[in-house]
């Protein structure tokens, strides 16, 4: 071995991450963000070296190629291995793998917390019954009710103050269902331009719906103000009228589909970053349709251009939870999925899978990558009663109640609560820190952490090896556009 690849005290394995993915051999160094194209050659020194690591073993010629031996790999002469060698530390030289450990580094929040967002849960009511909803059917545990105007005006009068220096604040109109509730939407929508403008800031307003409602003058409403739009569509007829119903059992597939596609013709040009203006049709896979790369395509051929598919989070108890031996097909899934959509790259059909959308260049700081959405202090969630929680899905649970609009002083989270939420970061995870996609997913979601393990500093190991496995597509589609341009 050279002497510059001098391994002590650095671990491969958990600072580069090196895999096989469709027809490439990458290795990706975490604390640079680099990607390296490998050939096989190269590709298996590189996990012999970290497999002789991980051993505890020398690192040595006649250990690499012993590796290589044992894991039916074929042998290379002295003349190729110091070849690969050389590459591998003229790479290492110019810090593109092999980086410096990024380690150590922590959040350093102001005293006082900056929301610059807020989930306006202005419906805790329904016109579906999806089984498999987190809110209990749109009540979040509660009674049936809606948000009045004066209460959402003292929500986006909280943002407002509680931005501080921020020029620009989000606000999610949530529910339930939203819609169900419209005519106060458009009153908060026309009180918070006015508002903010007095303030001289800006709001960037979201409104997530299951389309129901969704008609031709809330359509025209929605592209006038510019307001993002979250749609929900589960994919095929059979998948989506399974786990979206209405009350009395009727599928509300054949009812919000065509809405749904009257409405993203309107919005043509959207992020698929979910920056500016946007809109993303969402839907939900569960142990019933491990498949849902089928869903995902119906919907591209539906003419459906964003989309996003997330993993159900459910008890063990549920039949539509994921049940050993799904994590194989569901990365089988995520494959397709990935080659599906660079062979339909710039035509017809052609769509943007958000869990694929990787910014290579221009992502988030590492402070944000560590700490992840800010739920709990740069983000809150507050109720019909204007009461105030970390993020939408922990609204309900008294044990995270951060205050209330109606308090004295509005402005005063519960600090215990703030505190648990800012340390809740890659580095106060255990597992997170010798996770080699911990700077991509920043430890996970706090609620469904939280939802698995009751911890919010103990990861979802089901959404972990997901997580993973998205990422590892995303950088192979991300390179193979490359390679194609």
């Amino acid at each position: 071995m050279s002497q510059f690849l001098n391994f002590e005290g650095y671990r491969i394995k958990k600072n580069v991450h090196s895999y096989h993915q469709g027809d490439l051999y990458i290795a990706h160094d975490v604390n640079s963000g680099s990607l390296h194209v490998l050939d096989e050659g190269t590709f298996n020194v590189l996990k012999a070296i970290e497999g002789l690591q991980e051993g505890e073993q020398e690192i040595s010629l006649e250990g690499i190629n012993l590796f290589c031996e044992r894991g039916g790999k074929p042998a290379l002469t002295g003349e190729e291995l110091f070849e690969i060698l050389g590459e591998l530390e003229e790479l290492s030289k110019e810090g593109s793998l092999f980086s410096k450990e990024s380690e150590g580094v922590t959040p350093n929040y102001p005293e006082k917390p900056i929301v610059k967002a807020i989930c306006l849960h202005v419906a805790h009511d329904c016109n579906l019954r999806c089984e498999y909803c987190f809110a209990g059917a749109g009540a979040f545990g509660g009674s049936r009710m809606l948000m009045d105007f004066e209460t959402g005006k003292r929500g986006i009068d909280f943002v407002l103050e509680s931005s501080g220096h921020r020029d620009h604040c989000e606000v999610d109109f949530f529910g339930g269902e939203p819609l169900i509730n419209f005519g106060v939407v458009k009153s908060l929508v026309s009180y918070g331009r006015k508002a903010a403008v007095d303030q001289n800031k800006t709001i960037k307003f979201t409104l997530t719906t299951n389309g129901v409602l969704l008609d031709r003058e809330i359509q025209d409403f929605l592209e006038k103000e510019e307001i993002s739009v979250v749609l929900s569509l589960d994919g095929r007829p059979e998948v989506h009228d399974r786990m979206r119903p209405h009350a009395d059992g009727r599928g509300s597939y054949a009812e919000i589909t065509p809405r749904i596609q009257q409405f993203t013709t309107k919005r043509p040009e959207s992020s698929p970053y979910a920056l500016g203006t946007y809109y993303y049709v969402r839907g939900t896979y569960t142990h019933f349709n491990l498949d849902f790369d089928r869903d995902v395509l119906h919907m591209a051929d539906l003419g459906i251009k964003q989309i996003s598919m997330e993993p159900v989070v459910a008890g063990s108890e549920d039949p539509y939870a994921f049940q050993e031996g799904d994590l194989d097909k569901i990365r089988e899934a995520y494959d397709r999925l990935g080659e599906e959509l660079l062979m339909r790259r710039g035509q017809e059909g052609d769509f943007n899978f958000f869990h694929f959308n990787v910014a290579l260049d221009q992502g988030p700081c590492l402070i944000k990558r560590l700490s992840g959405c800010g739920a709990g202090h740069e983000y809150v969630a507050i109720s019909p009663e204007g009461d105030l929680y970390p993020c939408h899905q922990f609204v309900g649970q008294e044990a995270y109640k951060l205050g209330s609009l109606y308090n004295e002083n509005p402005h005063t989270l519960k600090a215990e609560i703030v505190k648990n939420f800012r340390s809740s970061h890659v580095f106060s995870k255990v597992s997170c820190r010798e996770c080699w996609a911990r700077f991509s997913c920043s430890g996970g979601c706090h609620a469904a952490n939280v939802a698995s393990t009751q911890n919010l500093t103990e990861v979802y190991k089901l959404g972990c090896e997901l997580q993973k496995k998205r990422l590892e597509v995303a950088l192979y589609v991300k390179i193979k556009e490359s390679l194609q341009n």
